[in-house]
């Protein structure tokens, strides 16, 4: 079976973190035969080819970073862009993977993709959520290997299927929440450790003023 990946990300694909997460996931949905092909809506001029695949293909894959508790900005306005279909028999799936750890935190999120397939004239063959992915574009090659093999065995798991389960998806998307002790050792150990990393990196990418900095605080 033939699958369309549409990439939602806004960043280039060579710095997208969902870039890497759709290249491992689409390596396991290859390997029984499937055919796979995939658009990134951060490069203006495969808008076109996009939309067309999405016209063509009954079988569509919407993979997406995380943005302010929803979809990001050029996902939203690619998919307003749309004819809906007239005709029944496609599903679309969706992909979110964001920084914060907790499940929790993408479910709104989930909620709200539930509900576009049906506004596209198609079905809905579920979200698979993964968090605590923001490291991954630090990370190198050696390194990236363990958390994108979970993406290969459910792209191989999603060729099988042709959707996601909602029980597989609550298990892959683990944990819900942190439990009370992890929150209490960061806030002990990891909160000053993380300041230290994210100073380093910022100062990397150019920055000069302080992290904390609130400028239009009014004091109180």
């Amino acid at each position: 079976m033939h699958l369309v990946i549409i990439s939602g990300a806004t960043r280039t694909r060579s710095k997208s973190n969902t870039a890497k997460i759709v290249a491992a996931f689409e390596e396991g949905y290859r390997e029984g035969g499937n055919t796979a092909e995939t658009w990134f809506l951060s490069d203006r001029a495969q808008w076109d080819g996009a939309a067309k695949a999405f016209e063509q293909s009954n079988n569509i894959l919407i993979a997406l970073p995380l943005y302010v508790e929803n979809i990001p900005g050029i996902l939203l306005e690619f998919l307003e862009g749309l004819t809906p279909k007239s005709a029944p028999g496609t599903q679309i799936a969706f992909l979110v993977q964001g920084g914060f750890p907790e499940a929790s935190q993408s479910r709104c999120c989930e909620k709200y993709l539930e509900t576009l397939p049906e506004q596209l004239g198609c079905a809905y063959a579920g979200t698979l959520i993964k968090g605590d992915m923001f490291g991954l574009g630090l990370m190198d090659e050696k390194e990236r290997e363990k958390p994108l093999a979970a993406f290969t065995e459910m792209g191989r798991h999603f060729a099988e299927t042709h959707r996601f389960e909602k029980d597989v998806v609550d298990v892959f998307a683990a944990p819900e929440y942190l439990p009370e002790k992890e929150l209490r050792m960061f806030k002990l150990f990891g909160r000053p450790v993380q300041k230290l990393f994210m100073g380093r990196m910022a100062k990397k990418m150019g920055c000069q003023g302080r992290l904390d900095a609130q400028p239009y605080s009014t004091g109180r």
